[in-house]
């Protein structure tokens, strides 16, 4: 899929493409080309730190079912587990790479460009009934008037607030778990893209992208974002035969070249380098983790 929609605090999972034979000469400044394979998928050591994929998935299952319970012993019998919002709640729709690489999947470049397929995004709108007001007040913890006559007063937080405080229970610093790991690896990606390495990878995948037909970018997300492809309000782009175009492009030209096994592997030495320096903080981070995911794990479970 070319882009993955953001709910809650996710992991990036990158599986990407590294290439063989690749020249291990200089850069002229001393560092070693870095070794990769044409086949194995480079994971990058910040990955360790921060929830994956799954993870996100259950810490979302496991908020839901807790905030249902709680629903229910306020009051709010045949409360759904997964509710759509009230009709007068808002909506936010953002759309995301689905690597930091950008596009990889030549399949879903050719089909879906910079876009989506829409059937999978409506796989994931939650398959329960629209909330009433009360109830979004009371699950949220914005009350809409009073509450109603039969029914508790919700937690502070609202019942989704009350989910939240019982799954990070017993975590030291829950700013620091959601925040550090996300702060050091968007620092890193910058420094990465400064290095002499990344920095000629991505400027021969653009000229390889000129050479096909299309408009120079200075990178993959540049070509993620381009105005051109007018993303609508649900975040898909229109798939003109230049957008798809260019999508396919992007796909061969990080192949043909190696872009994305040039591009990850200086940014794992990178990563395993700031883990090396700040140790004691990303220990402290995976504690954290670890007691999160026993916390999803005991409320899934019961």
């Amino acid at each position: 899929m070319a882009a993955r929609w953001v709910r809650g605090s996710v992991g990036a999972l990158l599986a990407v493409t590294a290439v063989a034979g690749c020249d291990a000469g200089s850069d002229g400044k001393g560092k070693p080309e870095p070794e990769s394979s044409a086949t194995a998928e480079v994971a990058l050591p910040l990955e360790r730190y921060q929830l994956s994929g799954r993870d996100t998935e259950r810490y979302q299952e496991a908020t839901d079912l807790l905030a249902q319970r709680c629903m229910v012993d306020l009051g709010y019998t045949g409360f759904p587990r997964h509710p759509k919002e009230s009709h007068s709640g808002a909506s936010l729709t953002l759309t995301a790479m689905s690597t930091q690489y950008g596009e990889v999947d030549l399949d879903s470049a050719r089909r879906w460009g910079y876009g989506f397929d829409p059937k999978e995004r409506a796989k994931q709108e939650p398959d329960g009934r629209a909330m009433t007001d009360a109830e979004s007040g009371a699950l949220h913890g914005e009350p809409r008037g009073a509450t109603p006559s039969g029914h508790k007063t919700p937690p502070k937080g609202g019942c989704s607030g009350q989910a939240q405080r019982r799954l990070l229970k017993g975590v030291k610093d829950a700013t620091r778990l959601w925040t550090y790991p996300a702060r050091r690896e968007e620092r890193l990606d910058k420094a990465a893209r400064r290095d002499p390495r990344v920095r000629r990878a991505l400027r021969t995948w653009a000229q390889c992208v000129v050479e096909k037909g299309f408009k120079r970018y200075a990178a993959p997300d540049d070509a993620f974002r381009d105005p051109a492809w007018r993303r609508g309000q649900d975040g898909n782009t229109t798939r003109t035969r230049r957008e798809l175009g260019t999508a396919v492009a992007d796909v061969e030209c990080k192949r043909e070249h190696h872009t994305v096994a040039m591009w990850s592997t200086v940014l794992a030495e990178r990563q395993r380098a700031d883990i090396r320096a700040h140790q004691t903080t990303y220990d402290a981070v995976r504690r954290d983790l670890d007691t999160v995911r026993a916390a999803v794990r005991a409320a899934i479970d019961a």
